[in-house]
């Protein structure tokens, strides 16, 4: 599968311009920008930042005909005419809305992503880094990522919503505790989690980050699933001291019952009839939980393993921006929820017996049937806090994932 994609024009002030011939990109992933960017490059000689998705002839990712929104970097050598572009190619007149959307990304707005290439160029400098490369990977409601060449390797600008900014403060929390774990981590030694070196953050959604070498491990197997599953219970041992200055720090705060009235409040509004007995019964349930004596602890909220980077046994978990303050066993749960039942309760009783040996008397077996259906009425209600954080015209991206969710969440829930 891949994608047609038709690219708006705004020149480099911002003004309209028309749009490009229709072309194709290997991708189906309506939010990787890299490839329309290198597309427009060698047909049209121009240089482009992709704004934001305008809309699609589907309803709903992967594929399709997609329109984005772009601006050309610079002005070329050879201006753009609304009939052509610098290399001839006709440039069609096309209306297109540009009036301003309170719910609107920062980098979706005309020279958004020149603001923040300019941070990220003053913060390597600033570092002793000079940058010889920039290149746009990745932009839609959840994060726009770019990466930067520099003399000393690559470092990655990653850009979030209001809702997600609390990742860097995850990413660089000081770890007082960590003497004794066991588990040789490639990331900051002084950070809490393994996850990817905090070089600059700006404290409203800009982070740079360095790079972390190797594969994301789409695909892994039960073997590897679980040594990610042993290196995270040492991570999140260890923020068991310390969720509650988690919290405090910005962490979002679902432990015990908050985690009821947060996935109530987010839902309000939506169709709630298939999980309806679930909802009913849910603060009971989550007392059951508590019964069986886990402690709270930093959650990384999306643990499947292309959110894990590495080769040759070293891996580092990126993308905390769902992370937050709850019961460890989310984590295991999204990590076996693609492999064969054998293999996930395999992976799953090995992460009971950590947990019984490091919290004796405690019921990790227990707590994990009790959340099973849980985890994806909690992932329901995160698709519902997007839907309710970004533009209409990038709803296709989130609008079938909440009902999708919560049906996951019923058939789980029943008998």
């Amino acid at each position: 599968m891949s994608r047609t994609v038709t690219l708006v024009l705004l020149d480099s002030a911002g003004r309209p311009l028309g749009a490009l011939p229709p072309f194709g990109v290997p991708e189906p992933w309506w939010q990787e920008a890299g490839s329309i960017v290198a597309a427009v490059r060698q047909r049209h000689g121009l240089e482009v930042a992709v704004l934001r998705l305008l809309d699609a002839d589907r309803p709903a990712p992967p594929g399709g005909h997609v329109r984005y929104l772009a601006q050309v970097v610079d002005a070329p050598a050879v201006p753009l005419e609304p009939a052509g572009d610098a290399l001839g190619a006709p440039l069609e007149p096309v209306a297109v809305d540009l009036a301003p959307h309170p719910l609107r990304q920062p980098w979706a707005e005309a020279g958004g992503p020149a603001d923040s290439v300019a941070w990220a160029t003053g913060e390597l400098r600033r570092l002793g880094r000079r940058v010889s490369a920039v290149a746009q990977q990745r932009t839609w409601n959840l994060s726009a990522i770019w990466r930067l060449d520099t003399d000393q390797g690559p470092a990655w600008l990653k850009q979030l919503p209001p809702f997600a900014r609390h990742e860097p403060t995850v990413l660089a929390f000081p770890d007082d505790r960590g003497v004794g774990v066991g588990v040789d981590l490639p990331g900051d030694p002084n950070s809490l989690i393994n996850g990817p070196v905090v070089l600059a953050a700006d404290g409203q959604g800009r982070m740079l980050l360095a790079d972390v070498p190797g594969e994301d491990r789409y695909g892994a197997g039960e073997g590897e699933r679980a040594a990610i599953a042993a290196e995270h219970h040492a991570v999140q041992l260890r923020a068991c001291g310390v969720v509650g200055e988690l919290v405090a720090a910005g962490v979002p705060d679902l432990r015990g019952a908050r985690l009821a009235g947060w996935i109530r409040e987010r839902l309000a509004g939506h169709d709630v009839s298939a999980a309806a007995g679930l909802l009913d019964g849910l603060d009971h349930r989550l007392r059951q939980v508590g019964d069986c004596g886990l402690p709270d602890t930093l959650v990384h909220g999306d643990l499947h393993p292309g959110n894990v980077r590495g080769g040759d046994g070293r891996r580092t978990v990126i993308d905390w921006a769902d992370s937050f303050a709850g019961h460890p066993a989310f984590d295991i749960l999204r990590l076996t929820e693609d492999v064969d039942a054998d293999a996930a309760a395999r992976l799953v009783d090995a992460w009971a017996r950590r947990w019984r040996a490091d919290v004796p008397g405690s019921d990790p077996h227990r707590a994990v049937d009790l959340l099973r259906p849980v985890a994806p009425l909690r992932l329901a209600a995160v698709y519902a806090m997007f839907l309710a954080a970004i533009e209409p015209s990038e709803h296709p991206y989130h609008v079938h994932d909440v009902p999708a969710a919560l049906a996951r969440a019923a058939a789980v829930a029943r008998p």
